[in-house]
């Protein structure tokens, strides 16, 4: 059978509109996989359920003598147990082939999905769940794909020893063909209460790992402060909340498992005492009471494949449901248009907050608030809207329920809260979530205020696409990183002296918080991309080498528009033009030094001091300057 090379070019556009939409998209995708392993499940099942025939006439040719039936019954059966098990082996192959098939899809999905959402998905969806969806929920989506081939095999299967079994003995049949549902059905009334404590523990779960993330992410500040032992303790509370819910999913599940086991083999010796009687009243044979035995008996491994898919479904729904709430995350309120290019050059606009950057100027953003700071730069760059409910954005009105109902949806559950859509931004007149996302970060490059270097030589980590009107060392010179290039070479004996060959480890962990900022300013610089949005990009450096960033920075981008998100004088003051945003919206504009004498509240964020009484409500809004 030939293998499909993973991962696959194009994981497809999924069905999210319900999570059982979503698995069946998964089956449709791979209808190839889903057609043989049903036929090899048929094989090898169809094999095991014939067999008692071949043993029913082989003992009834021994009750009567018959050497020569017993031979033949003795090869009938040596081939149906070969050709079964060439029919396991193609059929465990294939099985395998669809889980994997269907949970690297999946992941395929989650990772294209975070590509296409960038750092603005850990705004709208917590870490933790992202890492759940892409670690467990995939597997457990899988195994319910795969496992449903086998179930249309078990059906069948199931269907035709009742019809023989109904033409041997027709009460017999008739108790085959109706007792096998009724023991199916008997499994249902537990997944419900399953589900829901499944669901508990998956959120639970996701919690924990994201409180684990957030520990790793800020390890060395928690040694600096001595917080260690404070997070350790709350993720040993999380651990033991995951741990009791797994438990009470556990004890449903054993349950199910033991139903699973205990209800078929009950069924089993009753159908094989009510064969016996009529063997001993002579109505059957001891060949028919064999092969009738056998086969009621193979139907305990349908019976179990069953019961697998009702424990499936029901984590596999779960599992589904959260995959398709992340996958049904948009960047904006428009659809993209693939015919269009890149927006052309022109204002930056936000009508949310009524922010204007003009066109080839530096201009300054000042908000009281850092974090509204970070999702308006990430917002800037058309990668998320900013949420409702936030401290410095405005509420735009109550969030739209969803058809499944306000607390209901594929997946609703902890960490995946409902926003409106807002309007998008704008640049040269064109929104930025209209056109497709490749030519949307091509025109904004927003550059985060913790950015990530990744592993690798210094020219790796210059090797990004540019516009080639910077070079490398005028870009590096503009962001102040010459001690930056001394520490990168001390490091790395073999570079020969060369800062391009010298290795910067992983996140650039050698290098100080500092170091770190200039190195991602300068190949921020270096891409000089048409519009640039930089989120506090000095927060970490000292005053004197911020001002000389801060002049860099103007002469770098001369021409070029550039939005800064900071709180610093030394870079308001060399703005263009700076805009004060308040409770969400603009409420000022104009050059540092003049609001610094008429706007107390720009004064008071600026120079950290202790805003007048009189001014301490909320500024009036005006209009968007």
């Amino acid at each position: 059978m030939p293998l499909r090379t993973l991962p696959m070019p194009d994981p497809g556009s999924p069905d999210l509109s319900s999570p059982l939409a979503f698995l069946r998209w998964l089956q449709r995708s791979q209808r190839r996989g889903q057609v043989l392993s049903t036929c090899w499940a048929l094989l090898e099942m169809g094999c095991q359920a014939a067999l008692p025939l071949p043993l029913g006439r082989g003992v009834q040719a021994a009750v009567d003598g018959d050497s020569a039936g017993i031979w033949q019954a003795g090869a009938f059966a040596l081939a149906l147990a070969v050709v079964a098990s060439v029919g396991t082996v193609l059929l465990h192959r294939q099985a395998v082939w669809n889980w994997i098939t269907a949970a690297t899809q999946v992941r395929q999905l989650v990772a294209r999905q975070a590509s296409r959402l960038g750092a603005g998905l850990s705004r709208r969806i917590a870490t933790g769940e992202i890492v759940a969806v892409g670690s467990g929920d995939v597997e457990k989506i899988g195994w319910y794909v795969e496992l449903v081939a086998r179930v249309r095999a078990a059906v069948l299967v199931w269907l035709a020893v009742s019809a023989v079994v109904l033409t041997v003995q027709p009460l017999l049949g008739l108790i085959v063909l109706l007792g096998v549902p009724v023991l199916a059905a008997s499994v249902w009334p537990l997944l419900g209460p399953f589900e829901k404590r499944y669901s508990e523990q998956r959120a639970l779960g996701g919690k924990a790992t994201e409180l684990a993330a957030d520990t790793v992410a800020g390890l060395r500040v928690l040694r600096g402060i001595g917080g260690e032992e404070l997070f350790l303790a709350r993720y040993r509370a999380a651990s033991q909340k995951v741990r009791a819910a797994a438990v009470r999913a556990t004890r449903l599940s054993s349950l199910m498992q033991a139903q699973q086991v205990l209800l078929p083999g009950l069924f089993v010796v009753g159908i094989t005492w009510y064969g016996a009687h009529l063997a001993a009243a002579g109505e059957i044979g001891i060949g028919t009471l064999v092969s009738v035995y056998g086969a009621t008996a193979f139907l305990a491994a349908p019976l179990r494949i069953l019961g697998e898919a009702a424990h499936a479904w029901s984590v596999a729904r779960v599992s589904a449901g959260r995959a398709a709430r992340v996958l049904a995350l948009t960047r904006g309120t428009t659809v993209p248009d693939a015919t269009l290019g890149r927006p052309e050059a022109g204002d930056l606009h936000d009508p949310v907050t009524g922010l204007t950057a003009r066109a080839g100027e530096l201009t300054a953003v000042v908000c009281g608030d850092p974090d509204f700071a970070g999702l308006l730069a990430e917002r800037l760059g058309g990668h998320v809207p900013l949420p409702e409910g936030s401290d410095d954005a405005p509420v735009p009105g109550p969030a739209q329920e969803s058809a499944h109902g306000p607390e209901q949806g594929p997946g609703q559950g902890p960490g995946l809260a409902v926003e409106p859509p807002l309007p998008s931004v704008r640049l040269g007149g064109t929104p930025l979530d209209a056109v497709p996302l490749s030519e949307a970060r091509a025109a904004v490059l927003v550059h985060d205020k913790e950015p990530v270097l990744l592993s690798g030589t210094l020219a790796e980590l210059l090797d990004i696409p540019a516009s080639g009107r910077v070079e490398a060392a005028d870009a590096l010179a503009a962001a102040r990183a010459e001690d930056v290039l001394e520490a990168l070479v001390d490091g790395s004996p073999d570079c020969g002296g060369d800062p391009m060959r010298a290795r910067i480890t992983e996140r650039g962990r050698s290098l100080s918080g500092g170091q770190r900022q200039r190195l991602a300013l300068a190949r921020s610089l270096f891409a000089d991309p048409p519009v640039l949005v930089l989120d506090e990009p000095t927060s970490a450096v000292d005053a004197h080498t911020e001002s000389r960033i801060a002049a860099g920075l103007r002469r770098n981008r001369a021409g070029r528009t550039t939005v800064v998100l900071a709180t610093s004088p030394l870079l308001l003051d060399q703005a263009d033009r700076v805009v004060l945003v308040h409770d969400g919206r603009v409420t000022a504009a104009g050059s540092h030094r003049e609001l610094l004498r008429s706007e107390p509240h720009y004064r008071a964020v600026v120079t950290r001091e202790q805003e007048p009484a009189a001014v301490q409500d909320p500024v009036a809004v005006k209009e968007p300057v």
